[in-house]
């Protein structure tokens, strides 16, 4: 389940204060797929991971919408992300953090 293989999460608010932005604007950038939330006991939560440098991860929208569109649902897509990938070795959102898209996006075309 995700919310096992996510070690820190942020509530709507947390990611507002972090972004410098109103709670309906990160809403709105959860609806652009430039973040992703999932509901934890009855709350949106975003991962932690997603945030770098007070700005959200860039690669993360063009990622999600490449898992999409080969035919995933969104938190199918998430668990993605967070699940062991034997292609590269590690994480996929660990490997987008340290500004591995292209090998990220390999891996994501394997499965389609």
């Amino acid at each position: 389940m995700i919310a096992d293989e996510v070690a820190n999460w942020l509530s709507l608010d947390e990611v507002a204060s972090q972004l410098g932005l109103s709670t309906s604007k990160v809403r709105r950038l959860i609806e652009e797929h430039v973040l992703f939330a999932v509901k934890i006991e009855k709350q949106l939560m975003v991962p932690a991971d997603l945030i770098v440098d007070g700005e959200p991860l860039a690669s993360v929208r063009g990622t999600m919408l490449q898992l999409m569109d080969i035919g995933l649902s969104e938190p199918e897509a998430i668990e993605w992300l967070f699940a062991d990938n034997e292609y590269l070795g590690e994480k996929p959102i660990s490997a987008l953090r340290k500004g591995h898209k292209a090998p990220v996006r390999r891996a994501a075309q394997n499965l389609g």
